[in-house]
This record gives structure tokens, sequence and C-alpha cells, in this order.
């Protein structure tokens, strides 16, 4: 039987028709970057690189995006980026016992980062952040004579703050060096390891005016070595608070707040209501109420479990989510957050298996921020990246396809921007 003219143009627009939607359903549609910092090789002196990852909107998978660049730096152990997405700064150890640096990079609409001005220090450079507002970049650092997996400092270490203008580290606005005081001033002598820091979303006056330091007492607390105090040891775990001045000026408060034994990581939810600290030596989190804007006061119930040596730690923008890295157990530890409480409570995993695995030695976490549907953590001895699909409403993690996606050796950070003009996610719990 023949066709009329009618019937084959008829049969050809259809086919054309389910074609084109064929393809547009399986289009690979890019929502955010994600760059990963990690070691170019095993040498002391080897430059570090920072590799870009396309995010799939649909799958939250990784592929290629834009080439891969040098760091600027030898050693690169932290990243972080403006508010805007329009710049990332690399922080580098450099060369041991020599102070590092931090290399400033422009991020343009699709991924490509350009070099633009480094600074050198006289410290080791641990761990950044930066405010809402991009106007100041938070460092903590010390002396070390060795950063990883033992961090062991010759001095104690402190808390520079940076000015940026339009996107350039400027000079020193205020430096605070780490110093048990107050109540706890009898031990001010000791030398206390930064290992995070955090400055709240928004810095004003009414509320989220205050950085956060994680440190622990090396005088107390001190494996693979001896302690230097034999009795009437300090606290080993601390976190330092100080408020922010409006020309920058940080003001230590009142006391420094005990953190268990090692804090390794800490994060805030994004309506400046509650921090979260992780501590590596007890296997827990601890969770903070931020009382006045700045004064934080200890959870009830908490301390809350995770898996062994949790490294890091991240809330998602929604604040609904938290998750942790445990760099023992190659896992990662999702939970829901009361959003009046701030108490977190272990998620179950009911569309999978109830430990979610990583790749090897987890050290770094972040929620991407276009969507807010995807987690990815840095291996630092996987040299990998893995990703999951984050549940929504249960905050329950899948494993994303073809996951985990290989990086260079030992990566340490990873950060996420979104894609081009894409809104990145804003949600009030």
């Amino acid at each position: 039987m023949k066709f009329s003219k009618l019937s084959q143009l008829f049969l050809v627009s259809t086919i054309g028709l389910l074609v084109a939607t064929y393809f547009s359903a399986c289009a690979l549609v890019t929502v955010d970057y994600v760059f990963v910092a990690c070691s170019a090789g095993a040498g002391t002196s080897s430059a570090g690189q920072i590799q870009v990852f396309a995010v799939d909107s649909q799958s939250g998978a990784l592929r290629t995006g834009a080439p891969t660049v040098s760091s600027g730096g030898v050693s690169p152990v932290s990243m972080v980026v403006t508010s805007d997405y329009e710049n990332l700064y690399v922080a580098h150890q450099g060369t041991l016992p020599s102070g590092g640096s931090i290399v400033h990079f422009a991020i343009s609409t699709n991924g490509t980062l350009t070099a633009k001005d480094t600074i050198t220090l006289s410290n080791t450079p641990i761990y950044m952040a930066v405010n809402s507002a991009g106007t100041y970049l938070y460092v903590v650092s010390c002396t070390a004579s060795s950063l990883y997996p033992t961090l062991a400092c010759t001095d104690t270490g402190t808390l520079t703050e940076y000015a940026l203008s339009s996107g350039t580290i400027g000079s020193e606005v205020s430096t605070q060096t780490l110093s048990l005081y107050g109540t706890y001033s009898a031990y001010s002598s000791d030398i206390l390891v930064p290992t995070g820091v955090n400055v709240l979303v928004n810095n004003t006056t009414v509320q989220g005016n205050a950085v956060y330091v994680t440190a622990y007492d090396q005088s107390a607390y001190y494996p693979g070595g001896t302690p230097t105090c034999s009795f009437n040891c300090a606290n080993p775990g601390w976190v330092f608070g100080y408020t922010i001045g409006s020309s920058g000026v940080l003001t230590p408060l009142a006391n420094p707040y005990e953190a268990g034994v090692k804090p390794s990581a800490i994060t805030s939810d994004p309506t400046n209501r509650f921090v979260y600290v992780t501590d590596y030596a007890s296997s827990q989190l601890i969770g903070y109420t931020i009382l006045n804007g700045s004064t934080l006061s200890f959870m009830p119930s908490g301390p809350f479990r995770t898996g062994n040596e949790p490294s890091a730690t991240v809330v998602d923008p929604r604040g609904r989510f938290l998750y942790v890295t445990n760099s023992l157990d190659s896992s990662i530890s999702p939970y829901s957050i009361d959003v009046t409480t701030g108490i977190p409570t272990a998620t179950i995993n009911v569309t999978g298996p109830s430990t979610i695995l990583t790749d090897t030695q987890p050290v770094a976490v972040v929620v991407d921020v276009a969507l807010g549907r995807f987690v990815y953590t840095a291996n630092y001895l996987g040299n990998s990246v893995s990703g999951f699909k984050l549940n929504p409403t249960s905050g329950g993690l899948a494993a994303t396809q073809a996951t985990p996606y290989p990086t260079g050796a030992k990566p340490t950070a990873v950060v996420t921007v979104p894609h081009g003009n894409h809104s990145s996610q804003s949600v009030t719990p």
C-alpha cells in the first residue's frame, strides 16, 4: 500500500519530532562547575593544579569542563569562592617549613580560570573563608613543620583578615594570634594549631557579625609526639570567635569555646543560627546555637555521632541537611537539621545502603549551589571526586553515574559555582 503525499509528510514530521524530543531529553545541560585542587606530582616541589568539571543538571554526573590550570603554587590545601562566583582563591602550603601563598583567579561564565594576583605568606596557610560581601578574606595559618596527615606547628596559629577590592587581595586589615584567654588564660603560652575558619553569611550588626576559628592545643594533644604539658593540661579542642567591626577590625569574644579533642572542620547554616564542628579524634559532631549574632551555646543532646575520623562538613543551601565526610571509613554521613533547634539527626538512607561510601579518604565536601541537589567529595588517597544525588525530601544520598571521577594526585579541596547566569539555590528553610 502506498502512502499519499500528505501521509508521507505527516510521517516525516512525526519522526522528526520524535528524534528532536529524544535528543533534547538526552542533551547534557551544565548546571554547575566543580573545581578540584590537587597536587600535580609526587615531588615536594611539584606545582599544584586545578581541574574543572561540568555538572549535568539531571544526573549530577561530572564530565571534563574547561582546561586544567596550574594552581600557581606548591601543595594547594584550601579553596574558596566569592558569593558572586567571579573570584576563586587557592591557598598553598608551599615547601615546608617556608611560607605559603594565596593565588587569586577570575572565573569566567564557561568555567575558565585566569590567574590574577598572588600574595606570599610568611606562615603556612591551612584554611580560608570569604565574607558574603566579598570584601574580606580570612586565612588561618601557622609555622608548620608538617601538614598532612599530621599537622605540627612550631608556633601558635593566627587568623589574618585581608581586604578584597574587586577580587584583588589587598593589605592585612586585622591579625589575631590564637591564644587561650579569659577563663583559660593560665594556658596562654600553649601552641594552638588552627584547622578551619568560618565566617557567617550576613555581616551585619544585628545577625551574623562573626567569624569562628577551630583549633586544637598541641601542648595537650600531639599524636605521634609528646605533649608538652605533663599535668593540668588545657582542654584539647577549641572554637575562637571574633566580632567584625565596620572597618573589619576583629574583636575576640569573651572566652573561647571548648570543642572536643581535635576539631577538624567548621560550618554554619545559611540563616546564621547554628554552627557545627567535627571532632576528628572523638568521631563526633558538635553543634552550637548562635545567640545575639555571635555568642555560641552548646546544643542540647549533643555531641552527635559520626563515622571514624570526620574530616569535613557542609550544610546545604536550604539549611535543611548537613553532610560529614569520614576519612578513615571513606564514607559520608548525612543528617537532617531541625530548622527550629538546629539539632542534626542521622538520615536513614531508605533508597540505598545505610553506609554511603566514597572513594578512599575524603577530605573535603561541597553541595552544588545551582540546584542544591548534588554532593561531591574530594578523595585524597583515591585521587578522585565522588558524586551523589541529594534527595530534597529526606536528605539521603545516592551515587551519581560513573562515580568516582578521576582527578590528579591527592585532591585536597573542592568548590562549586553555578554555570553562566544560572542563579544559585537560595531557599528559606
